[in-house]
């Protein structure tokens, strides 16, 4: 990450629902997603998406559960990760190609978004420290995520799952592969 940002990371809490919805603007970070995408089955994700979304990212927050991590440079949010015991998840839970590798507790990674002027620049590696230790402060000891990892470059909205090569800075492997471009990585935590 450049020399020249400095971040620091706050779980989302109550108080701080107001500086996601400065960072997610509008639009909820990406069509109205408010990150409630591996959260809900399709159909209920896509009838509330927009304002729905926004108030069930709400509703979880109101009741006192950490749904991710944001960063800040300054007092200014630029980023954010999701992450949460995997269970939380439905349609991750669901999924074929990132179905669970083995009966272990994980954490799961499953979406950033970093403001326009900050990407690109090591943001989600950072993002992805501080989520390490959140887990292990939450007693998680293995933390997933779901990265891309295509030969070509894609648009921002196209990598909201992070890419490996963010993860494998972070120190997360590859423990599977059921996909060319989907790889399942892992971090095991120490204490």
């Amino acid at each position: 990450m450049s020399k020249e940002i400095i971040l620091n990371f706050h779980p989302l809490t109550r108080d701080r629902w107001s500086d996601l919805e400065k960072l997610f603007g509008k639009n909820g970070a990406c069509g109205g997603c408010w990150c409630m995408y591996w959260r809900l089955k399709r159909s209920q994700f896509l009838a509330q998406k927009g304002e729905g979304n926004r108030k069930a990212l709400k509703e979880i927050v109101d009741s006192n559960q950490i749904p991710g991590i944001l960063a800040y440079s300054g007092k200014e949010p630029v980023g954010w990760c999701s992450v949460a015991p995997r269970e939380v998840f439905q349609t991750l839970e669901r999924s074929r190609i990132l179905k669970r590798v083995d009966d272990e507790p994980v954490w799961s990674v499953v979406c950033f978004f970093v403001v326009k002027p900050f990407r690109g620049k090591g943001v989600t590696v950072e993002l992805l420290k501080a989520v390490l230790d959140h887990v292990r402060n939450k007693g998680g000891k293995i933390v997933e995520g779901y990265p891309n990892e295509l030969g070509t470059k894609l648009p921002d909205a196209f990598v909201y799952t992070g890419l490996a090569s963010a993860f494998c800075k972070a120190g997360f492997s590859e423990i599977a592969r059921r996909s060319k471009s989907r790889p399942i990585m892992r971090c095991t935590l120490r204490k």
